[in-house]
């Protein structure tokens, strides 16, 4: 997936993952309880700093702090932009 985004220096691009929508016993949370959720997936990666190369890339599946970033919505979807600092892990 291509956005029309490209971030600077040593920032990404996040698309949260979608905030569950029941619970395991499988009651229905609404949506003023739903969590926030702390996963995504890197879409856009920048080219990184002099001397500090980028770790992450593009469709990393990755966990963040729960008030990390800065929250934009770009054609209707909603992106987080961050540090790759910020991000604290990567999923396999």
């Amino acid at each position: 997936m291509a956005i029309k985004l490209k971030p600077l220096a040593d920032r990404v691009v996040i698309e949260p993952a979608e905030a569950e929508q029941k619970t395991a016993g499988g009651i229905i949370i609404p949506d003023t309880a739903k969590e926030k959720p702390q996963k995504g997936t890197v879409v856009a990666v920048g080219p990184g700093k002099k001397d500090e190369p980028m770790t992450l890339k593009v469709g990393d599946t990755v966990l963040y702090g729960k008030y990390s970033g800065t929250e934009i919505t770009l054609d209707g979807t909603h992106y987080l932009i961050m540090k790759e600092a910020d991000v604290y892990a990567t999923l396999k």
